[in-house]
């Protein structure tokens, strides 16, 4: 029964493995594909530096993709996009998907 357990609890968690452009200006929006990033499993999408967590508008969501609008007051760098979860142990994980926004 535990085995059964851990595979439900994985089973939902957000997966990202891309972003499309990599490489995106203020106002830009950009694409990120996975696994459970649909409403039921996302509440909120982020882009942090490690230091500061810059919460983003997501302007589409399914359960495949989320397409998030890069903030005009988000500094340069290369941002890591990070979620937070939905439900009562809701949590923050940072995904391995990186946008690099350009001076």
């Amino acid at each position: 029964m535990a085995t059964g357990l851990a595979a439900y609890a994985q089973e939902g968690t957000p997966r990202m493995f891309t972003a499309e452009p990599t490489s995106a200006q203020r106002g830009d929006v950009v694409t990120i594909a996975g696994d459970y990033l649909d409403t039921a499993c996302v509440a909120k999408v982020f882009l942090t530096d490690g230091k500061t967590d810059t919460p983003v508008d997501v302007t589409e969501q399914s359960k495949t993709t989320v397409k998030l609008k890069i903030p005009d007051k988000i500094g340069a760098g290369r941002w890591a996009v990070m979620v937070l979860t939905v439900g009562p142990n809701a949590k923050y994980i940072e995904e391995p998907v990186k946008v690099l926004i350009p001076e």
